[in-house]
């Protein structure tokens, strides 16, 4: 409802209230004042009373007024008195039977013989009177003057008060950094422009705040994925190496290579170092599976072939799998450079179908980890006992298990006569 129409709305009750208030007391007020007809009405019955023999207090208690008898020896001064205050005086007559002669036939006739007179207290009625009246103008003054206050007080509320603690709520959540709270906007309130732009300013700030989430993350992906792809060439660089120091015998040759093996060697831990840190600040990559065929799998392990001997022991099973190329791939070369690095063995992979998904099994021949060190190795930035003096910051394993879990599929880790981590992806 509009905030004029509340305001008419309650200015209409509190008139037509004020109107029944004082039709009520006006009625109440005219209902108690006594007039002629009813004070002849009360003389009438004093008067047989009277007759009937009752005393003056009984008659005096039963109509609420004073009887001044002629005989009474203070008669005059009192009703003196009663003529200064202005009270309601009328005469009182008694009637008296008599028997008298007319035209020679006995009739019996009533005389009325005055005996004093009737007083009511007129002043006395009419101040009770008004000091009702007075109390119900005061009541229902006070009532309306409440209800006057309630609805000034409403629309104070709804119009300024309500506004700005609106604003007061909305600023704190901005200061909290909730871009989310959207600030409501009234039509009718008087600060609806003002209340527009704050909630413009929150929506500017809101796609600023995630074009500049957005821009991070696609900046640290890109360093990412080139520090990942730059150690193919690096690793291909030292391969070479190895095979060139095994074969040659010039030692110029060997130093030159040695400088070259050297090189690569620094520039491989630079590489590690600076995806690693980039993987810690994104926590988690954007991992956006897909429906792959399976048969991609064994492509990705024959392009690490550079870390050393990787045998397939069986064909994986031919299906559609729940899958983000690049993130798997990131996730087996995790693997099996952790292999290469801590176990420097052959590294067999095996393949398994249920009827869920696809298992891939990876193993080394190496000395494993402890049994109790198992259930930490995929926590951010452990390392086992066995990493020391070796190159690492202990998120391998933790983003193989992350990317593996967004995939819908998840990871397992044991020793088995060497270290076994299997890979479970799930069938489309």
């Amino acid at each position: 409802m509009k905030i004029r129409q509340i305001t008419a709305g309650i200015t209409i009750c509190i008139l037509a209230f004020i109107m029944i208030t004082l039709t009520y007391i006006n009625k109440s007020g005219e209902e108690n004042i006594p007039d002629m007809v009813w004070y002849n009405e009360e003389i009438t019955k004093i008067e047989e009373e009277l007759l009937q023999g009752a005393t003056r207090e009984a008659i005096e208690q039963a109509h609420g007024c004073i009887i001044l008898f002629i005989e009474d020896s203070d008669y005059q001064s009192r009703l003196n008195e009663y003529l200064i205050d202005g009270s309601m005086i009328l005469d009182l007559c008694r009637k008296e039977e008599n028997l008298y002669r007319e035209g020679g036939i006995e009739n019996d006739a009533a005389e009325s013989v005055y005996v004093g007179k009737a007083v009511w207290q007129i002043k006395k009625e009419r101040y009770h009177m008004l000091r009702g009246r007075l109390q119900q103008i005061v009541i229902a003054s006070g009532i309306v003057l409440l209800a006057v206050s309630y609805g000034l007080l409403l629309i104070l509320y709804l119009n300024y008060i309500k506004p700005f603690r609106e604003l007061q709520e909305f600023t704190t959540q901005i200061a909290k950094g909730n871009l989310e709270l959207p600030l409501p906007i009234r039509r009718n309130n008087f600060f609806g422009a003002f209340t527009e732009s704050f909630d413009l300013m929150r929506e500017e700030l809101k796609q600023a705040r995630e074009s500049e989430y957005q821009a991070n993350i696609s900046k640290k992906e890109l360093i990412a994925e080139l520090s990942h792809d730059i150690k193919t060439p690096v690793a291909t660089i030292k391969a070479t190496c190895e095979v060139l120091q095994a074969t040659q015998s010039d030692k110029e040759i060997l130093r030159k290579v040695g400088v070259i093996a050297g090189k690569s060697e620094m520039i491989e831990r630079l590489i590690d170092n600076m995806f690693h840190a980039t993987m810690e600040e994104l926590a988690l990559l954007r991992v956006e599976p897909t429906e792959e065929s399976s048969l991609i799998i064994p492509e990705m392990f024959r392009d690490f072939k550079y870390y050393g001997q990787i045998t397939l022991i069986n064909e994986i099973p031919e299906c559609l799998l729940f899958i983000d190329k690049l993130r798997f791939q990131q996730a087996l070369d995790n693997i099996i450079n952790n292999s290469y690095k801590y176990a420097g063995t052959e590294v067999r992979v095996s393949f398994a179908e249920n009827k869920d998904g696809v298992i891939v099994m990876i193993k080394d021949r190496g000395e494993g980890v402890a049994e109790d060190e198992l259930a930490l190795l995929s926590g951010k930035f452990y390392r086992g006992s066995n990493a020391e003096g070796k190159s690492g910051s202990g998120l391998g394993l933790y983003l193989v298990e992350n990317f593996m879990t967004q995939m819908k599929g998840g990871m397992e880790c044991y020793c088995e006569d060497g270290f076994v981590v299997e890979l479970f992806l799930k069938k489309v």
